[in-house]
């Protein structure tokens, strides 16, 4: 059952990295792949954040861009990748391994993030709203965006737990 819920979750975030590359016409030469670096954080060039009049300043998108980063990158253990989301406990911890496995077995990596549109939630005071683009090395020209969640975490970011869940199905690890 838990190999299941990995291969759910992978197949999820690599359907919908995938759906933008449906529609090209053109394919690549076939040739041999070349071996995708490990997993880039790629942000422009830092655009300075509105702040909310009179509040705190926004983080700069690569402190939540980095969170992901480290998330979908296989050379980071899994007992590392639990501090990254909120609420998670050690018994995730060799689910999110997989799941960068999982990412870097299908071709998907190098994945690139870009965050955008930050805002602070409304319900969850404290918290940072993103809309962050995700695009995938394959296929070329896919892009996924998504509105995530981050909790701000001892001086650093997390993703939130609800966040976490609608993308990896943690919530079925087993605990």
């Amino acid at each position: 059952m838990f190999r299941t819920i990995l291969i759910r979750s992978a197949a999820t975030l690599v359907a919908a990295l995938g759906v933008g590359g449906c529609s090209t016409a053109e394919h690549p030469a076939a040739g041999p792949a070349p071996s995708p670096p490990a997993v880039t954080s790629s942000t422009p060039p830092p655009a300075p954040v509105p702040d909310t009049p009179g509040g705190p300043p926004l983080p700069p998108p690569t402190a939540l861009t980095d969170v992901l980063a480290r998330l979908s990158d296989p050379a980071v253990p899994g007992d590392q990748k639990i501090t990254l989301i909120e609420n998670a406990t050690p018994a995730e911890a060799q689910a999110l391994e997989r799941f960068a496995v999982a990412l870097r077995d299908n071709g998907s990596l190098p994945l690139a993030f870009e965050a955008r549109d930050l805002v602070w939630s409304q319900e969850d005071p404290g918290n940072v709203v993103a809309t962050v683009a995700i695009t995938p090395a394959n296929p070329p020209g896919a892009q996924f965006t998504f509105p995530m969640e981050f909790a701000p975490s001892d001086g650093s970011w997390q993703l939130t737990r609800q966040t976490a869940d609608l993308l990896l199905a943690l919530d079925d690890a087993p605990r």
